[in-house]
């Protein structure tokens, strides 16, 4: 009998790949263990390479069967955004845009974005992720996402980068610190304090940006505690467990007993950027940049 691949082979695949058992893939795909293993090695004769190695006490993949396992991911991610923009489409919109962001563009860049897109496309389906850069970059990359917003300096190959916004630095204390800005004279007068800062893994250039504004200050600064949410950073400070230097923008919208002192002396500063794949064919994504550098 011949056989050709079918998008059941697919499927069956990617879910043997992700469990690495296949009891698990067959429970996850309510077929029979017999039924699933005669499929992949359907594929595997089919493609004429082995995708697992199969023993006893594991399940591995090939390095075959794990390049097919990123080609599979992209491929069935984007038949499923495919259906989904051609139901939009169906009914009546010109389709969706999904964008990734980091909690501070959500001060200015995003609702501004979104405004604009309901007055200028008003047709035009949106969805919004709050993720980490390094969160962006991969659903980018995987075409989980169409547009992100970043605070990173370069980003792989195959993407783009471009600068929306340029922002200040500001301190943030308690309210009731001995500082405040008639006394404030520079960066030097807090080097005995503890620092709270974002996560590195949540924006490494965040965090070594706040690191190079103390060392131009003539100090290291005291890290006592990290977070990826400036409400849990301003809620740290408000209980004097440290202090924080933010991009200004972020104090929008908190209500904390907390001050800021707006860092305009420096030269550092907080730049969002987003990020796009080279290749993305979502046509709704050039209106998006269109609007964003207007």
């Amino acid at each position: 009998m011949n056989y050709q691949i079918e998008l059941r082979h697919y499927i069956y695949f990617l879910a043997v790949a992700e469990e690495l058992h296949f009891r698990k893939a067959a429970e996850k795909l309510f077929i029979s263990q017999p039924g699933l293993s005669t499929q992949i090695k359907q594929l595997e004769n089919l493609l004429e390479t082995p995708l697992f190695v199969r023993n006893k006490k594991k399940v591995q993949l090939t390095p075959a069967g794990l390049y097919l396992k990123g080609e599979v991911e992209f491929i069935l991610n984007h038949l499923n955004q495919t259906n989904k923009q051609l139901k939009l489409i169906g009914k009546g919109h010109l389709g969706e845009i999904r964008i990734g962001f980091l909690g501070s563009a959500m001060q200015n860049v995003v609702p501004n974005l979104l405004l604009d897109l309901q007055r200028e496309f008003p047709l035009v389906h949106t969805t919004l992720e709050e993720l980490s850069n390094r969160a962006q970059l991969h659903a980018i990359q995987h075409d989980l996402l169409d547009l992100g917003f970043v605070r990173l300096s370069r980003v792989p190959k195959g993407l783009q980068i471009k600068p929306v916004y340029e922002d200040t630095f500001s301190l943030v204390l308690p309210q009731d610190h001995p500082l405040d800005e008639h006394s404030f004279k520079d960066i030097s007068q807090l080097a005995q304090e503890d620092f709270i800062l974002f996560s590195k893994d949540y924006s490494p250039l965040y965090y070594n940006t706040v690191i190079s504004i103390c060392e131009d200050g003539g100090f290291r600064p005291k890290v006592s505690h990290k977070s990826v949410h400036a409400q849990t950073i301003f809620k740290l400070v408000e209980n004097k467990l440290g202090i924080a230097i933010v991009p200004t923008a972020l104090q929008i919208g908190f209500k904390m007993k907390v001050k800021f002192i707006e860092l305009q002396k420096i030269k550092q500063r907080a730049i969002l950027s987003m990020i796009w794949k080279e290749d993305n064919r979502n046509p709704v994504l050039e209106n998006c940049m269109k609007l964003l550098l207007k």
